[in-house]
């Protein structure tokens, strides 16, 4: 009877003992994720938002070849200590024939924090050509009766100012030049289907 009590009391013992290196435990990894958090204090994400385009959702018919074909706002904010420049890319990597440039964008200047709806954004920057053969917004149309394609929203944060070629360059010499000068890259998607 007696070693049965002290077994019971080792075992509770032993329970007590593991209750409390867990509860430990748990508290050092919450000590190391505030530490961790704290460290961020101060640096904000790089991130891309749209009045129009909410992420993942569908974009309005206005800013598509269905309707007024408008490119919509964009507002970024949290680019990384450095940015000389911005390039907007926006693509379909969903269209039949591969991945579809609908608006290039670049030289945007540093101090620039977003884009206005429609015509006016072309005057943040230098228009690329996208692959309707126009250095302009080129809204979502795909295929009916295809589903919904994804239209993907990249705005890169540069480390050079300018990217010294001319109006009208192709996505592919952008992309040339713009390589290893990418600091971080906002990213906003949305989807349309006809």
């Amino acid at each position: 009877m007696l070693s049965a009590q002290r077994f019971s009391l080792q075992v509770f013992t032993a329970l007590c003992l593991a209750l409390v290196l867990a509860a430990t435990g748990s508290l050092s990894a919450q000590a190391r994720q505030a530490s961790t958090a704290g460290e961020g204090r101060g640096k904000m994400a790089f991130t891309l938002r749209s009045s129009a385009v909410t992420d993942g959702m569908t974009i309005p018919r206005r800013h598509t070849c269905d309707g007024l074909d408008l490119s919509p706002d964009l507002v970024w904010s949290g680019q990384p200590e450095g940015t000389k420049s911005f390039v907007l890319v926006v693509d379909d990597p969903d269209a039949p024939g591969g991945t579809f440039v609908h608006w290039v964008l670049f030289d945007i200047a540093a101090t620039a924090k977003g884009l206005p709806e429609g015509p006016l954004a072309a005057k943040s920057g230098l228009a690329g050509m996208n692959d309707f053969g126009k250095p302009a917004w080129g809204g979502p149309c795909p295929p009916r009766g295809k589903g919904p394609h994804r239209y993907f929203f990249k705005l890169h944060a540069l480390d050079i100012p300018t990217l010294n070629v001319r109006p009208g360059a192709s996505l592919f010499q952008i992309e040339k030049v713009i390589k290893g000068h990418v600091l971080a890259t906002a990213q906003l998607m949305g989807r349309y289907g006809r």
